[in-house]
C-alpha cells in the first residue's frame, strides 16, 4: 500500500468493488495503534497488523475467518540489524492458512540487506516444506511483495536492470526453491507475459510508459491452487490520485 493511513479510502474502494473475502496488504508503514481498522471493522472485516514505525508492516483483512493470527512465519525468522521487521503475518481464513509477506529489498548486491534477503528467502522456503510435510493436503497461500523478478519478462528492459537486485540469479534460485518445495505460481498462467507486471516506480512516467516489475505473487500450496479458477493483475488501481505503485494480484477459488 505504501502507507495504509494514507491509502484507507482506495483500500475500501477495492473491497467494494470486488467483493473481496481475504486482502493480504504489504508496506502499511505505521504502529499497530496507527492502523485504520475502524473503516475495515464497518464493512464486517476483520484484521490482523504487524508494524513497528514508519517502515514495512503487514496485514490480513478477512470476512471468513481470522484465526491462529501469527507475526513470524518460524522462530528463528531472520532479523535485520538486530531487529525482527514486520514482514509476514499469517492467518486461517475460511479454512485457508494466508501468508501477507513483505521481502526485503536487498537495496543493493553487495549490501548486507542482500544478505538478509537471501536468508529471509531461504528460511520461508525451510518453513513452507515443513507445513506440507506435516499436512500434504494443507491450503496454504504465500501471497505478496516477494521483490523478485524471477524471469526476464517479468522486467521492463533487463539491460536497465544490469547489475541491481531483484534480477539477480541468487534471487532468482531463492524464488525457484519456495516454488520448488511445492508452492505455484497460481496467476501466471491466467496472466501470461511479457508486458504484464504488478510494480510501477513514481519517477519518470513509469506507469504510462508501461514501463514495470512483476514482482507480487501468490504462491499456492497444491490442495490451493487446485482450487484457483482465474487469477489476475488490476491494473487500474495503479491509476489515478492516490494509488500505490503496486497493482493488486488477485485470486478466485472454487
Amino acid at each position: 500500500m505504501n502507507s495504509i493511513r494514507s491509502r484507507i479510502d482506495r483500500v475500501v474502494g477495492f473491497l467494494e468493488r470486488h467483493d473481496v473475502d481475504v486482502l493480504a496488504i504489504q508496506e502499511t508503514k505505521c504502529r499497530e495503534d496507527q492502523f485504520p481498522g475502524l473503516e475495515l471493522s464497518a464493512l464486517g472485516y476483520e484484521y490482523a497488523h504487524a508494524g513497528l514505525n514508519q517502515w514495512n508492516g503487514v496485514a490480513i483483512v478477512s470476512r471468513v475467518g481470522l484465526d491462529d493470527v501469527a507475526t513470524t512465519f518460524a522462530d528463528d525468522q531472520p532479523t535485520f540489524a538486530d531487529v525482527l521487521e514486520p514482514r509476514s503475518i499469517g492467518a486461517t481464513c475460511g479454512g485457508v492458512r494466508v501468508w501477507s509477506l513483505y521481502v526485503p529489498n536487498g537495496r543493493e548486491l553487495d549490501h548486507d540487506h542482500y544478505v538478509y534477503k537471501l536468508a529471509w528467502l531461504d528460511r520461508l522456503r525451510e518453513a513452507g516444506q515443513e507445513w506440507l510435510a506435516a499436512d500434504p493436503d494443507a491450503q496454504i497461500a504465500l501471497t505478496g511483495d516477494w521483490n523478485v523478478a524471477p524471469q526476464d519478462e517479468d522486467v521492463w528492459d533487463m539491460a536497465a536492470f544490469a547489475g541491481s537486485t531483484h534480477v539477480s540469479e541468487p534471487e532468482r534460485a531463492a524464488f525457484r526453491a519456495v516454488v520448488d518445495a511445492g508452492y505455484a505460481d497460481v496467476v501466471r498462467p491466467h496472466t501470461p507475459g511479457p508486458g504484464v507486471y504488478t510494480f510501477w516506480d513514481y519517477q519518470q512516467l513509469r506507469f504510462p510508459k508501461r514501463e514495470g516489475m512483476r514482482i507480487d505473487f501468490q504462491l499456492c500450496s497444491p490442495a490451493l491452487a487446485a482450487r484457483v479458477e482465474k487469477g489476475w493483475i488490476d491494473r487500474e488501481e495503479r491509476k489515478g490520485k492516490g494509488a500505490s505503485d503496486h497493482a493488486p494480484v488477485v485470486i478466485d477459488l472454487a
